[in-house]
């Protein structure tokens, strides 16, 4: 039983990132009134670069978005373009520039995580985020109704609970009790490097991953070519922080890729101060909604970054979740597993491939990475990827019915 009335549910979303403002603004988009409650006193995007793959691309078109967003992107003329760790010899490369249009209606583009936000929360009216509110519990009540609980004692009572609240959700223990995060052996380096400071190499419209024994590293341009977004993942040692917040020195990025190509090095060099993160390794969920309450984004599938495609999940998980409400709004528990149905199977399949990535991408030299290195010349990703890229969840044949 719906404590409002049953065309207008009080629809709380937990997390004021790119998945919970996404939430908000398909919510809006399919005639529903969502909360956003946000922890942080403003809405800021740590982090650096992501892609926008046509997927993505699509969703953000829909939500009239995507022109505001390309004042800032970079759109790729190459992607997946992999090249030796040792000499920088390419080994596969995606034409984006002749065939992602062609291929999956829309290009390819590299932005940067608060160009993102900043675009997503223009489709989000105003009053819809409140700030400062950090959720730490959440009770189910007799009426069917949830009440959340914040940090500062106070209260709100919602319909229907949408956990965008990343990787360490708090809703997340009100629908399920995951197994402890695994550590993956991993860490991730992460820097913006200004452009006029990286080498030309790096400042192509071209997404490049080098790929080397135990490392691989990725660069591309963003924020209009100003910047150069660069991450890498090597072998965590004692390292065990999950935070974005955590920072490194150049010179422990650089030991990491010493004798690697010089212009990789070059780039590494340019670094100002760098990120480092420890990668958690968690399985996924078999399950995100119980009764009101659902999980989206990271919340729900949080996944290795090597098919760049974290955000893009959350945006279509926003997109299918709003659809699904929005087509059964008098039982949110209904809609809210039809919503999981529909996207576990394909998230836990990124999450899977995902996972399996690092495996290849840092295979040493010897007999198992030239038979590697011979493969790439037989597959092209652009192609080989289209189960991701030609995803559309609101297409006819993905009706949530």
């Amino acid at each position: 039983m719906l404590g409002s009335n049953v065309e207008n549910p009080r629809i709380a979303i937990i997390g004021g990132g790119i998945g919970g403002l996404a939430t908000a603004a398909f919510l809006r988009r399919a005639g529903l009134r969502g909360t956003v409650y946000e922890q942080a006193p403003m809405l800021t995007e740590i982090g650096a670069g992501l892609v926008v793959a046509p997927n993505a691309a699509r969703l953000l078109r829909r939500l009239g978005v995507l022109d505001t967003l390309l004042r800032s992107a970079v759109r790729l003329d190459v992607g997946w373009e992999f090249r030796r760790w040792e000499d920088g010899t390419i080994l596969s490369a995606e034409d984006l520039a002749a065939n992602c249009e062609r291929l999956y209606g829309e290009h390819t583009y590299t932005v940067h995580r608060a160009d993102l936000l900043d675009a997503v929360g223009g489709a989000v009216p105003n009053g819809t985020v409140q700030l400062g509110r950090r959720c730490v519990g959440l009770d189910e009540r007799s009426d069917g109704t949830v009440r959340l609980r914040f940090d500062d004692g106070g209260t709100a009572d919602a319909d229907i609970v949408i956990g965008a609240d990343g990787v360490h959700s708090v809703v997340r223990g009100a629908i399920t009790e995951p197994g402890p995060a695994a550590f993956s052996g991993l860490c991730a380096f992460r820097a913006l490097v200004p452009g006029d400071r990286a080498p030309s190499l790096s400042r192509r419209r071209a997404q490049t991953l080098w790929i080397g024994p135990g490392r691989h590293l990725v660069h591309y341009p963003v924020s209009a070519g100003r910047f150069v977004n660069l991450v890498a993942f090597a072998p965590a040692g004692e390292n065990s922080v999950e935070s974005w917040t955590a920072q490194a020195t150049v010179e422990e990025f650089l030991a990491e890729f010493a004798g690697w190509d010089a212009r990789l090095v070059d780039l590494v060099r340019a670094a100002r101060t760098p990120g480092r993160w420890a990668l958690l390794d968690r399985a996924p969920l078999p399950r995100w909604s119980r009764g009101p309450v659902t999980l989206l984004g990271d919340a729900a599938h949080p996944m290795f970054p090597f098919f760049a495609q974290g955000a893009a999940q959350a945006i279509e998980d926003a997109a299918v979740l709003s659809r699904c409400l929005a087509e059964d709004v008098a039982d949110p528990p209904g809609a809210l597993r039809r919503y999981e149905a529909l996207r576990l199977p394909r998230t836990t399949r990124l999450q899977e491939v995902s996972h399996a990535r690092s495996n290849v991408n840092h295979l040493p030299d010897g007999p198992d990475q030239r038979a590697r290195d011979r493969s790439f010349a037989t597959v092209d990703p652009l192609l080989d990827n289209g189960w991701i890229y030609e995803y559309d969840p609101e297409s006819p044949a993905r009706s949530v019915h």
